[in-house]
């Protein structure tokens, strides 16, 4: 047994190491890719920072102060020298580190990512086993017409539609800041419904596909009650893929939610990089979109390795 236990251990370290290396040249590539297309937008990023009316002379000093007048390469070197220290560089509008703004904006967008995922998660697990349960019935079309109109319908409409009726119709709720738990509702609503479509119709495909396999044929003809088979056989193979995505959807959601961040006034990741765009602050933006990004491609890796624990076989390729 403690040999089985050794050898299973060995090919999960491995399959640990191999995907962790086929995710730093993918950290590596969205670096260079984002540095390199807002180094080609038109203008000049010093004549940006200090207006139109600023004295050519200055503004080529500066441009050279700041290095910008060299080779996009060696800039983009020293990028990520100083990004693996922690240094994203500094705003030009704000004069701060990018770094801190970040660690600023984060709070809530954690905050923000952890309620709209239990609001998906609690809607569409639920709403997905009921479904496969009550397949082809009154009940299925109307929870998967439900989570259909949440993965369709646009975040924007629908968050302004919830602020005028629980805002300004009704008067329950606050339709901006995130200083108070109300204030978390109203985003986390909307931001979870139309996360918990995606999950309701993953768990129920899932589901319905398992169930007809030879082993809950065999748990049904011992005798057990149907809502055993489908917690005790099912729900448990039926989840795998579900996890996998409840996991990329949280680390989605981490990296920012801009829409909705705008709409409700949420000082988040998504709100920092609207107001970089609007300011062209490009420093800023660069440094969002990067940690952004790394957000997700670090929530992809804990999923394919959740996903291996949940499914051995998974290892092995």
């Amino acid at each position: 047994m403690s040999v089985s236990n050794g050898k299973e251990e060995d090919i999960m370290l491995k399959y640990i190491v191999k995907r962790i290396l086929i995710s730093i040249p993918l950290m590596i590539a969205v670096v260079l890719i984002v540095f390199l297309m807002l180094q080609v937008l038109p203008g000049n990023p010093v004549s940006v920072m200090m207006g139109e009316k600023a004295n050519p002379a200055v503004i080529e000093r500066v441009t050279e102060e700041m290095g910008l007048n060299r080779p996009v390469l060696v800039r983009f070197c020293d990028y990520i020298v100083d990004a693996l220290s922690g240094d994203l560089g500094t705003s030009y509008k704000l004069s701060r580190p990018i770094s801190s703004l970040i660690a600023e904006a984060f709070p809530n967008t954690l905050k923000l990512a952890i309620t709209s995922a239990l609001v998906a998660w609690i809607i569409g697990i639920p709403a997905g086993i009921v479904s496969a349960i009550k397949k082809d019935t009154l009940l299925d079309r109307t929870l998967m017409g439900f989570s259909l109109v949440g993965i369709s319908l646009p975040v924007f409409w629908g968050a302004m539609l919830l602020q005028f009726i629980f805002g300004y119709t009704l008067g329950w709720l606050p339709i901006s800041g995130y200083s108070t738990p109300a204030h978390m509702i109203l985003p986390a609503i909307i931001l979870g419904w139309s996360s918990s479509g995606t999950i309701a119709r993953l768990t129920r495909s899932s589901l319905l596909g398992i169930m007809k396999n030879d082993y809950i044929r065999t748990a049904r003809a011992k005798g057990l009650i149907e809502s055993m088979v489908v917690v005790k056989h099912g729900l448990k193979n039926a989840m795998i893929p579900v996890v996998t995505m409840m996991a990329m959807q949280f680390a989605s959601l981490l990296s920012g939610a801009v829409i909705t961040e705008s709409v409700f006034g949420i000082g988040g990741i998504g709100q920092l990089m609207v107001s970089a765009v609007n300011t062209r602050d490009m420093p800023l933006l660069q440094g969002s979109v990067i940690f952004s990004t790394m957000i997700i491609i670090i929530g992809n890796l804990v999923a394919d390795i959740l996903y291996s624990f949940l499914d051995p076989k998974i290892r092995e390729q």
